[in-house]
């Protein structure tokens, strides 16, 4: 089960990040999750809130994943979505978005009005 390392590492990302801005509690973490990475967002979701229950420093704090769908590029200059065939030429096209699992920003509170 790949989705337990996924969610304990957008954890670790999340909780070392805050530290290092001395926040006094997580928010929000918001995470990019492409199509092709074959993981499913919900047990992301479900495994991070069981990883952080404890955390005080994730006490009330979501999880915004977002789906990146895939982009190619090919060596004959064609740039889309088709990840299979290149329709212009017939060859491999290259993936340059849509594998990636990206922690791309956090809502913390650093004063601690909760605001």
């Amino acid at each position: 089960m790949h989705e337990y390392a996924i969610a304990h590492d957008i954890y670790m990302t999340a909780r070392r990040a805050a530290q290092e801005n001395r926040a006094n509690f997580v928010k929000r973490i918001h995470v990019d999750i492409g199509e092709m990475a074959l993981v499913n967002p919900e047990q992301v979701d479900f495994l991070f809130h069981a990883i952080a229950e404890d955390d005080p420093l994730f006490h009330g704090a979501t999880l915004d994943c977002r789906t990146v769908k895939p982009r190619t590029r090919c060596v004959c200059g064609y740039e889309g979505d088709e990840i299979f065939v290149c329709p212009t030429c017939g060859a491999l096209p290259e993936v340059v978005q849509g594998r990636e699992i990206v922690v791309t920003s956090l809502e913390i509170d650093v004063d601690g009005d909760g605001s």
